[in-house]
């Protein structure tokens, strides 16, 4: 079958990570999701365009980023260095001219062999540590073509690949890819559909769907449910998920990732505002409970990440 598309839009490649998968891999950060998760830690693969983020931190009041500018903003506030230029053209002229560095360009577009050179850079540790790599997001199956492309030549070349995702997506691109990939990391963030709805913007009923349809063609589907105090960790959302996790056959362990805070930055980067700065991270201790009700029910369950 022909390829219908050779290049699709990234936004970080992580080299050297620990936390995506077994052993040492490569984690590909592709542009676009259809969730709009508060906590998110990406909020630059939300948008599926290429976008200037503005580290406000840094900036030093130069003017350089106006000069370089090809379309200016009409008026004379300085929303140019702020990043809500609403005639930007996301060029990264004033990127490359900022002196400080608090211009960033998210999202560049790689073809299929660009990437693959990047990925088989790191050939060696993934051989030497069981790893390899790890496409994630944003939402990697935003762009199924391309990322099928991809993992076509990782098979080919013996690569051991993942795919991190929230399952929100065409069930026919998520069974695709099953294939072609060795493990799947499978988001499951609420169990009960209206609180999911709120906290994503997303009703969870397609993704539960897909999950149950990929475990009967897919043996090794790794779930991970992130630990919010107050919004998702309570015991029966906990009991609930378990009673599903074991009525899937392809899912063989269970991660619990604790909150955290690391993209408050982010969101003002993206100009979004964060509204969970106020909820404290889970305790160890609580994390444990939790880690029993899987373990109750013969679930492997790990915390952490």
């Amino acid at each position: 079958m022909a390829r219908t598309l050779t290049s699709g839009l990234i936004f970080n490649i992580q080299r050297y990570s620990i936390q995506d998968g077994p052993g040492i891999r490569t984690t590909v950060f592709l542009k676009g999701c259809p969730l709009r998760c508060w906590w998110c830690h990406n909020p630059e693969g939300m948008s599926p365009h290429a976008e200037i983020l503005v580290v406000e931190s840094r900036c030093i009041s130069c003017g350089e980023c106006r000069r370089v500018c090809p379309a200016p903003p009409l008026d004379e506030d300085d929303v140019l260095s702020r990043g809500d230029n609403t005639r930007c053209i996301v060029c990264g002229a004033c990127v490359a001219a900022c002196p400080s560095g608090a211009r960033e360009l998210a999202g560049r577009s790689l073809d299929v062999a660009d990437l693959m050179a990047e990925i088989l850079r790191d050939r060696l540790f993934y051989d030497q540590s069981g790893g390899g790599v790890t496409f994630s997001g944003g939402e990697p199956l935003m762009q199924p073509d391309f990322l099928q492309a991809v993992l076509e030549d990782c098979r080919a070349h013996g690569i051991h690949t993942a795919v991190d995702t929230c399952g929100f997506c065409a069930p026919e691109h998520l069974l695709g890819i099953a294939p072609l990939t060795n493990l799947f990391l499978y988001d499951v963030k609420f169990m009960r559909e209206d609180e999911h709805l709120k906290y994503t913007g997303c009703s969870n009923l397609p993704i539960l769907e897909n999950l149950t349809k990929l475990g009967r063609v897919h043996d090794n589907i790794w779930i991970r449910i992130p630990v919010i105090p107050g919004i998702n960790d309570d015991d029966g959302q906990m009991e609930e998920a378990a009673r599903f996790a074991v009525s899937v056959p392809g899912i063989r362990q269970v991660n619990l990732l604790p909150y955290h805070k690391i993209g408050i930055a982010k969101f003002r980067r993206v100009g979004l505002s964060y509204q969970l700065e106020r909820v404290p991270g889970p305790t160890g201790a609580r994390l444990e409970e939790l880690k029993r009700i899987f373990s109750a029910r013969g679930l492997i369950a790990t915390t952490g990440g």
